[in-house]
């Protein structure tokens, strides 16, 4: 799969940085409609790839979102190297754009995201990243991203139509929280004291896929973690 021409390499966005809450910034706008065209071409080849896109089971229910997963394939509570709810195929490596992705991504927002001390945005190493699709009717029930040892930032871009995303504390699902509109382009970070806040995605937002973003309906996002595992998964 090629790369393109220098993707992420230089300097892009649309917007400047909002701190939703200390540690958690969102970027409008910080995908041109190339890079956006370009990803989302990706996600297809990825879903025809060794492992199809699933919706993942948690305590019996499927997820209306669908997944493919890339470095580790993450299940609830854990992540194997191997597909084995799926089709128990090794999923394919997280690609070298994306590690400089997720690089740009902490650089442009690291005076507002502090994270390990010591650490700053060339040593982020992301080892998976979660491929999301959602339809018009799909949500993401408010959860902890907490499945992996590492607490570095979560990086996690979208494309497509708009949604509602909620971003809440670090202790229930519940109030304090807010609301923000992710768009087509948008990158959101949370790190630092927002790692293991609760969030999930409440609508999306039908007819609202700006023109040449590659998606004509419903929504990708991918987010980008450091897992903390070695290869054997220990």
């Amino acid at each position: 799969m090629g790369e393109g021409p220098a993707l992420f390499d230089a300097d892009f966005g649309g917007g400047g940085p909002r701190e939703v809450a200390p540690g958690a910034v969102h970027v409008p706008g910080w995908l041109d409609l190339r890079a956006q065209h370009w990803i989302a071409e990706q996600f297809r080849a990825w879903a025809s790839g060794p492992v199809p896109p699933r919706g993942a089971k948690v305590r019996g229910h499927e997820m209306s979102v669908k997944t493919v997963c890339l470095g580790w394939h993450w299940q609830p509570y854990k992540y194997t190297r191997e597909a084995t709810d799926v089709n128990g195929n090794r999923v394919l490596d997280v690609p070298d754009w994306m590690v400089r992705m997720g690089r740009k991504a902490l650089a442009d927002v690291a005076w507002r995201t502090p994270w390990d001390a010591g650490r700053s945005a060339p040593d982020y190493a992301p080892d998976t990243a979660l491929a999301n699709f959602y339809d018009e009717s799909a949500r993401m029930g408010m959860h902890q991203d907490r499945d992996e040892r590492s607490l570095a930032p979560v990086v996690s871009v979208s494309i497509g139509d708009a949604c509602t995303f909620r971003f809440g504390n670090t202790e229930n699902r519940n109030k304090p929280h807010q609301d923000v509109t992710l768009a087509s382009g948008d990158l959101f970070v949370f790190g630092g004291p927002a790692r293991l806040a609760y969030h999930g995605v409440t609508r999306v937002l039908p007819g609202t896929a700006p023109a040449g973003c590659g998606v004509a309906g419903g929504r990708i996002n991918i987010t980008l973690r450091e897992t903390g595992l070695d290869g054997r998964g220990t």
